[in-house]
């Protein structure tokens, strides 16, 4: 990737950056940064949590489409890119509520609260998006892209390499481009500098330790608790589970449950597939 193929990269993140108004709302001391996308009210505001290592970017490719006929809210969750990050909690505690409550208390400052919303969340985003949803309530429907929490096993193929202990920036490079083959994107076209850019701004960005949150469970029981219209999409090749099984016996456990395998996508579907995403998200979310 050359400089004018980072330069590009963000005149792209600028483009669509700039069709949005960023809001701050505090809550118990904690700032959280909304981006809010279109003006129509007509139908309740659609919510979209990023995920793990992650920013308000891992929507890019689909703000423009999934805002075009509603409000779009999209966060840097706390502990993520712009926002503050959360209380700490005691070691061994679960890490999740404090992360919520902001995430909470913002968005109803911007919305109202007990305000009907329709939310969706991305891997890690996806679990949190689960339990947000449980908490709050007020959930229309709810959609998940591969999401983090569903407890069954990881297919990784390739190592992830830990950037933070590159010794240089060439190094570090190295290791995040490395980070997004391994685990986010399939197709190596997919790979190219608007990718790379996203995900190196996100990942400096990242203060938050989402990995054991991701790890530890607990998306099936937060479905069965919320008991809304559910579309559950995983791409074809993502690595951090088995998709169609996967998909299959969720659908299945549960009512008003649909469920979508992107065919040729990565972990990152929205991103590697983006119109067709943005097309089933459009049709589930009316």
């Amino acid at each position: 990737m050359t400089p004018k193929d980072t330069e590009d990269a963000r005149a792209v993140i600028a483009r669509i950056d700039a069709l949005s108004t960023h809001h701050d709302p505090v809550h118990e001391g904690v700032r959280v940064r909304w981006r809010r996308f279109g003006t129509d009210t007509t139908k309740p505001p659609l919510v979209l949590l990023h995920g793990g290592h992650g920013s308000w970017m891992h929507w890019l490719r689909n703000a423009q489409a999934l805002s075009a006929g509603r409000t779009l809210w999209l966060p840097d969750m706390p502990g993520f890119n712009e926002s503050d990050a959360p209380p700490r909690v005691a070691p061994g505690e679960d890490s999740l509520p404090p992360l919520l409550d902001a995430l909470g208390g913002t968005l109803d400052q911007l919305v109202g609260a007990g305000t009907p919303i329709d939310l969706g969340g991305f891997s890690f985003g996806g679990l949190t998006a689960a339990r947000f949803a449980v908490k709050r309530g007020a959930i229309r429907r709810f959609a998940v892209v591969g999401s983090g929490g569903h407890g069954t096993l990881r297919r990784m193929t390739a190592q992830m390499i830990n950037w933070r202990a590159a010794p240089d920036r060439e190094a570090e490079r190295a290791a995040l481009l490395n980070n997004l083959a391994a685990l986010m994107l399939h197709d190596p076209a997919a790979i190219d500098a608007l990718a790379f850019e996203i995900h190196d701004i996100s990942c400096h960005g990242t203060r938050f330790r989402s990995k054991e949150v991701s790890q530890s469970g607990g998306l099936q029981q937060a479905l069965d608790t919320l008991g809304v219209p559910t579309l559950l999409l995983w791409g074809e090749f993502d690595v951090t589970a088995d998709p169609r099984p996967l998909v299959a016996r969720l659908v299945a456990e549960g009512p008003a449950r649909e469920g979508v395998v992107i065919d040729g996508a990565g972990h990152w579907a929205q991103y590697e597939r983006a119109d067709e995403v943005n097309a089933h998200l459009l049709k589930f979310f009316g």
